[in-house]
């Protein structure tokens, strides 16, 4: 069959105005040529619906959006703790560059990112925020052998360490003066935020944040992390948060690794406050002995709560011992003998240091 094309003039019809009328001879509907059988056209398949779409304008915005809100971050110590950290910082978009004295770079292949064994490849890399996971004990060493020639001029260093006075004064030693500081703790770990950070404490203080837009951007940039993880915000000195934590954590630390010593087990009839004892084992024996002698050692506070807890459990024996005695004396005089009352009264004072014992003893008139 030969493929042909017709033309035949269009006629309007008559209720068509005259001058569409008179046009009717120039005017042409053309046939379509009819395709041979034996040589049919290929069909057509739709093999995406996107690839209609000229353009899509929310991926890209999205994508906009995200980069201007990204942070380039160094994490120096990408050891448990910084790995941590790092894990929900990636799901927040912001690139992670990590490093550490020890090999980490399969730690790091595991989560995408190129582990830096030498710290001037990663400060040429211009992080914006460099964040200081590292041990307490080295941070002055550290900050002692930093390059901070190679980064920019007004880079933001932020800590997560468990003291705070310490590394502040450190840093702004170290520091050079055009650079930003920011104090963080966040009072959890590996273990007690590893379901969620909903509700757990962050504490900061904004040692050193420069005026202009773009420098307390970043600052509030890094803080959104944690308030959209749903952290509680807790803004306050240095000072102070040694202060609270020698009287919270310093304690828990000590009270989980004295149950560690003392070698508590489970067993089949286990209490929930038992289980609750476990669980302060589980989560403070984890942590490294260098956290926690950097508890004690770099909070002037956490003496005093050591005292504390020594006079505290020798007041305990006292008032045990003392029941005992008065028993003891019960059944070998019977209840003839009117029986010596023993007070044995501690009190430790809130400064810290000297217990006040005010013992008064009451004696029956036979024994005078």
């Amino acid at each position: 069959m030969i493929p042909f094309s017709s033309a035949k003039p269009l006629k309007f019809p008559s209720s068509f105005p005259p001058f569409l009328q008179s046009l009717s001879p120039f005017v042409s509907l053309h046939s379509p040529p009819i395709p041979s059988i034996r040589n049919p056209p290929p069909r057509l398949r739709i093999l995406s619906l996107d690839a209609a779409q000229p353009f899509d304008y929310e991926t890209q915005f999205k994508s906009q959006y995200l980069k201007s809100n990204a942070l380039k971050i160094a994490v120096v110590g990408f050891g448990n703790f910084g790995q941590f950290l790092s894990k929900t910082i990636l799901r927040h978009g912001h690139t992670i560059l990590p490093h550490s004295r020890s090999d980490y770079s399969l730690a790091a292949a595991d989560l995408g990112l190129t582990f830096f064994h030498d710290l001037n490849d990663l400060c040429e890399q211009h992080p914006e925020v460099v964040l200081l996971s590292t041990s307490i004990l080295s941070i002055e060493e550290v900050l002692g052998k930093f390059p901070f020639q190679r980064l920019r001029r007004n880079t933001l260093f932020v800590d997560v360490l468990s003291v705070k006075e310490f590394p502040r004064s450190v840093m702004v030693k170290y520091l050079p003066e055009e650079f930003d500081i920011l104090c963080t703790h966040p009072m959890f770990g590996p273990e007690s935020g590893k379901g969620s950070w909903a509700g757990l404490p962050f504490v900061f203080d904004k040692v050193r944040i420069g005026n202009d837009p773009y420098r307390l951007g970043r600052c509030n940039k890094f803080l959104t992390i944690f308030e959209k993880e749903g952290c509680r915000m807790v803004e306050m000195s240095c000072a102070e948060h040694d202060k609270c934590a020698a009287g919270s954590q310093f304690v828990t630390h000590t009270m989980g690794r004295v149950l560690e010593k003392f070698g508590l087990e489970s067993s089949p009839i286990n209490t929930k406050g038992y289980e609750t004892l476990l669980n302060l084992v589980e989560n403070t024996a984890g942590d490294s002995f260098d956290l926690y002698y950097g508890l004690f050692m770099y909070n002037k506070n956490a003496l005093e709560q050591l005292q504390k807890l020594d006079m505290a459990f020798e007041s305990l024996k006292k008032d045990l011992f003392g029941h005992l005695h008065n028993v003891c004396r019960n059944q070998l005089f019977g209840g003839s003998v009117e029986k010596p009352v023993l007070y044995l009264e501690q009190k430790l004072l809130t400064d810290g240091t000297t217990p006040v014992e005010a013992p008064s003893m009451e004696i029956s008139r036979e024994e005078r």
